[in-house]
């Protein structure tokens, strides 16, 4: 009986600071609800939900500096009535591709019944404004659709690895850089042929460098990010951190290098055409059309022929020039705070 009452209690132990504190934890009272609100936790989501809001807004805000940017709209208008006339015109144009209306009225001029004139072979030049309009755009987006899927994975592999492996691709850059990309586009038609497709494919195929470089200084400067680090940390590999964080936040400069590349691609199928390697007659084109009105008389005797396709390349690379002014102006957050 005495032994076993002087062994001590279980609370007659003295118990350890943790134990302690840890009861004292429990016993306490739940915070109010005002310093619940005002606690680090609370904090921290309501800054989450703004970052979330910001992110939701960052293209809303884009739009609406866009808009409040007159040339930017004078160019979105322009672009957009292009791109109209390029998928409906050849269904309301009066007269086929290569129809001709009378051989005999050969460099006929503006009329109510034919508001462009005729060209030397009789044929509508209306109507084929309209053609050619589609064949432009063509060239020029999907040019820049494989610029993209080229020089963008390039770009973005060089900048964020780094080391040898920049190295190696950036002198493959240096090297076709230093050559004219007007006169690589003249070797690859001349080699496979000409035609639509050959055409911006080469523009596609040579055009990559320059968006490859632009990538590459995006992801030079990204990639030292505090947000990259902690991606890093958590266990994120190379190819995750560069699709899910780098490249969301380059697509400001991929988009205006895109809207500005359109317009070259328009340009340089219509040299092309202009000295005959580019689009054949009798498919229309712009630049085969400003080249064949360019042949000596036709100019002093016959100007419409050349007027009017000319206005159309010029309208077209304005409206893109415009518009891309204005994205880089609306996506610049740094220079709108």
């Amino acid at each position: 009986m005495a032994q076993s009452q002087s062994q001590p209690q279980p609370r007659d132990r003295a118990l350890d600071p943790l134990d302690l504190s840890l009861r004292q934890d429990d016993t306490a009272l739940p915070a109010p609800m005002d310093a619940a609100e005002a606690s680090p936790m609370a904090a921290l989501g309501a800054a989450r939900e703004l970052a979330g809001h910001r992110q939701r807004s960052l293209w809303r805000d884009a739009w609406r500096r866009l808009i409040r940017n007159k040339l930017a709209v004078i160019g979105m208008v322009v672009v957009t009535f292009f791109l109209a006339l390029a998928i409906v015109g050849p269904i309301i144009a009066p007269y086929g591709e290569s129809e001709v209306v009378d051989v005999r009225l050969g460099r006929y001029a503006p009329s109510w019944t034919w508001p462009f004139g005729l060209d030397p072979n009789g044929r509508d030049i209306f109507s084929r404004m309209m053609y050619g309009a589609r064949v432009s755009l063509v060239v020029g987006v999907l040019s820049q659709i494989i610029i993209l899927i080229i020089g963008v994975p390039i770009g973005a592999i060089a900048g964020y690895f780094g080391g040898y492996i920049d190295n190696t691709l950036m002198r493959i850059v240096d090297v076709m850089y230093a050559i004219p990309q007007l006169l690589l586009v003249l070797l690859f038609v001349n080699w496979w042929g000409p035609g639509l497709t050959n055409i911006f494919l080469a523009i596609g195929l040579v055009g990559w460098v320059t968006e490859t470089r632009l990538v590459r200084g995006q992801f030079l400067a990204l990639r030292e990010q505090e947000y990259v680090n902690a991606a890093k940390i958590a266990g994120g590999r190379g190819f995750y951190i560069i699709f899910r964080h780098l490249l969301p936040n380059s697509l400001t400069p991929i988009i205006v290098a895109l809207t500005f590349g359109i317009p070259t691609a328009i340009f340089t199928e219509a040299a092309l055409s202009f000295v005959g390697v580019g689009i054949r007659p009798p498919q229309a084109s712009w630049g085969q059309m400003v080249g064949a009105a360019s042949q000596p008389g036709y100019i002093q005797t016959d100007p419409h022929m050349l007027f009017f396709p000319v206005i159309a390349i010029g309208l077209t690379m304005l409206g893109f020039t415009f518009l891309g002014d204005g994205l880089r102006d609306a996506l610049d957050v740094r220079a709108n705070e």
